[in-house]
């Protein structure tokens, strides 16, 4: 095989051409490349395809949109219920409702063997409930669509809340309810719910004593107060028509056997806690949670506030708390806000995650942040920054049918307009910087607010004055 071989000088000049080739690219490309910021194109439009509502037989509301896509069926289901409805002294009974109803088995099939037609089936609907409701999810194949609709009718409508399956369900939650001591921001934050909603069952929580009160008779009396057909509604998508879809939820969710109406709403909460509270904790780490509350997402104010939110703390990196807060004095590992609308009240809160040392500065730099945009310091880049920011995630929320028919349950559920999300984009563009420091004028008074610090109280430094008399409490308080 003959070689080839280069001298000294030729190295040279060819190393040398590819350097002064190299060099020359960037101006090359600067010449035929704008840059990104510059590049013009025409503005996305956001085009939501309406679900069709439709009123069944049995008292549900269907909300059906087809999707042929793939052979799949997609469903999600509300029920008006949630842990606000649990009877006074045993706490956890709706929890534990939901979760028995996919492990307690059938009045027709034992829970051993659902689960096996489940995993032959490859799927499994998921119950879950939360402060104001029950949801269900479940997707299946399509040519599985009456076997699996009849099993979840079986599970929704006649559960045997086996005696095996319950006391393992109350065990489980006694052992997730002994292991919340150990995560400390799950405990501060519990404790916070706890006295922002003073005499108000949103702020009850689960103990030891309340689930122990709890029998089977307990959740079979729960579940038929609360889990009939007119109690429900029901986002339906995938492979199949609309004659299908009805017939399918009018077949296997029979009407109600009881005239039983609906249930109403619970009322909004009365009033909110205020003042300090210390939980002492022996940490290198204080958990500092404060909220109030604020504007509803019925209220016209809820879009100003959403933007306001944003910018505090709630809109990542570039917001305000997180900024001063983490990047710029490293007093916390995370720092931010949160906005909790519902349909007839709101709540507004922020957080820091600190060290023992750095809680109270911490705390004053947050405070500061606030008063600082209660005085109008909010920019028009900020504002921009923020309505640019949510108007782009509101859009990829309706990715798939079943998340756009499952908004459009979910939003008459809380009662709120049906053209709720076409008006959504077109409320939150018209926010302007005099509505942003209206609203925090209005909703962020430091005297209506709780603040709550769980850590090593015991070693912070002397307490503001303008805190009075701070309340020192045990978790189990």
């Amino acid at each position: 095989m003959n070689s080839i071989r280069f001298s000294t000088k030729t190295i040279f000049l060819l190393v040398t051409a590819l350097m002064l080739a190299a060099c020359s690219w960037p101006k090359a490309l600067s010449r035929t490349q704008a840059s990104p910021d510059a590049l013009a194109y025409p503005p996305l439009e956001l085009k939501i395809v309406e679900p069709e509502r439709i009123a069944l037989k049995n008292g549900m509301a269907l909300f059906y949109l087809e999707d042929r896509e793939l052979p799949l069926v997609n469903l999600s289901i509300l029920v008006r219920t949630g842990s606000l409805f649990d009877p006074e002294g045993k706490e956890g009974m709706a929890d534990l409702t939901a979760y028995l109803l996919r492990t307690g088995g059938t009045e027709k099939i034992a829970s051993d063997k659902l689960d096996k037609l489940l995993a032959n089936l490859a799927t499994a609907p998921a119950f879950s409930m939360s402060l104001d409701s029950a949801s269900v999810s479940f997707s299946f194949l399509k040519d599985d669509r009456e076997i699996c609709f009849d099993l979840l009718s079986q599970m929704l409508f006649a559960p045997a809340f086996e005696n095996n399956k319950c006391s393992l369900a109350i065990s489980l939650k006694l052992e997730e309810l002994r292991r919340v001591a150990d995560n400390p921001q799950r405990l501060a934050f519990r404790e916070f719910n706890r006295l922002l909603y003073p005499d108000d069952p949103r702020g009850r929580y689960a103990t030891e004593a309340s689930l122990k009160k709890i029998s089977r008779d307990d959740l079979v009396d729960f579940h038929k107060t609360f889990f009939t057909p007119g109690n429900m509604m029901i986002a339906l998508t995938g492979d199949l028509s609309r004659e299908e879809a009805v017939r399918l939820v009018e077949k296997y969710f029979p009407r109600s056997q009881q005239n039983i109406k609906p249930v109403a709403p619970a009322p909004p909460p009365v009033k909110s806690g205020r003042g300090v509270y210390l939980v002492q904790k022996t940490l290198s780490q204080s958990t500092v949670v404060s909220g109030e509350f604020v504007a509803s997402k019925s209220d016209p104010d809820f879009y100003a506030f959403t933007v306001l939110d944003f910018i505090v703390g709630s809109g990542g990196f570039p917001s305000r708390i997180f900024s001063a807060v983490r990047n710029n004095e490293g007093l916390a590992y995370s720092a931010g806000s949160f906005y909790r609308a519902r349909p007839d009240y709101g709540v507004f809160g922020t957080y820091a995650f600190t060290k023992t040392e750095t809680t109270l500065k911490a705390i004053d730099l947050i405070d500061a942040i606030l008063l600082d945009v209660i005085n109008g310091s909010v920019t028009q880049d900020e504002l921009a920054w923020a309505k640019t920011s949510i108007l782009n995630s509101f859009i990829f929320s309706f990715e798939s049918p079943h998340q756009i028919a499952g908004r459009q349950m979910l939003l008459a559920y809380e009662g709120m307009p049906s053209d709720y999300m076409k008006t959504y984009r077109e409320n939150i563009h018209a926010v302007t910087l005099g509505d942003v420091e209206r609203v925090a004028r209005k909703y962020l008074k430091n005297g209506n607010r709780l603040v709550l610090i769980l850590g090593d109280t015991d070693r912070l430094d002397p307490l503001p004055d303008s805190w009075g008399k701070p309340i020192r409490l045990s978790p189990e308080e």
